[in-house]
C-alpha cells in the first residue's frame, strides 16, 4: 500500500509518500512545499494545494494521512495551520484519497511506542523504519513521514483485529 503522509502549515507542508508491503516500509518520495513569508495569504494556499496536486498526481497514493491541529496557545499560529490543512484536504479529497486524521500523540504512539516521545525520537524511529542513512530534512518532511508510518501501523492492527 502507497500512503501520502503530511504536515501541514502555512510556511512549509511536509509531505512523504511510504510504500509497505510484506511488511516492509520504503520512502518513495518526501519533501516540504514552502510559500515565502511575504507573500499573501491566498497565494501561499494555491501554493500547497497546486503542489499537492503534482505530487498525488506524479506518485499515485492509495490513501492519505494529515496531521489533526492540535491546541495552540499562539491562535494566529492556529489558525495559520488550519487554513494549510484546509487546503491539504480540498486537495487530498479533491485527488479522491481516503484521508486518515491522526493526532500528535497518535503518531508519536504507532511510531515509538510512546505517546509523549520527543520529536528526536520520532525522526530517530522514521530513520530505522524507512531504512535510510539521516532523518530526513526539513522536520516537516520526517514529521510527515511519521504520519504516513502511523498511518500504515494502525491500518495493520486494524485489519489484524479484523480477522479476530
Amino acid at each position: 500500500m502507497r500512503v501520502l503522509g503530511i504536515d501541514p502549515g502555512t510556511a512549509i507542508t511536509g509531505y512523504a509518500i511510504v510504500d509497505e508491503e510484506g511488511g516492509n516500509l520504503a520512502l518513495i518520495a518526501i519533501g516540504a512545499i514552502t510559500t515565502p513569508a511575504k507573500a499573501p495569504l491566498p497565494e501561499r494556499l494555491q501554493k500547497i494545494y497546486r503542489e499537492l496536486a503534482v505530487i498525488t498526481t506524479a506518485h499515485r497514493p492509495e490513501a492519505s494521512a494529515v496531521e489533526k491541529l492540535f491546541f495552540s496557545r499562539n491562535t494566529r499560529t492556529a489558525m495559520a495551520v488550519g487554513h494549510a490543512r484546509g487546503v491539504t484536504l480540498l486537495a487530498l479529497a479533491d485527488a479522491g484519497l481516503s484521508i486518515a486524521e491522526y493526532t500528535p500523540m497518535q503518531i508519536k504512539q504507532a511510531v515509538t511506542g510512546y505517546g509523549n516521545a520527543g520529536k528526536r525520537q520520532v525522526q530517530e524511529m522514521v530513520r530505522m523504519l524507512l531504512n535510510l542513512h539521516e532523518i530526513p530534512k526539513p522536520d516537516d518532511a520526517a514529521d510527515a513521514a511519521a504520519v504516513a508510518i502511523c498511518y500504515l501501523h494502525r491500518a495493520k492492527m486494524e485489519g489484524l483485529l479484523q480477522e479476530v
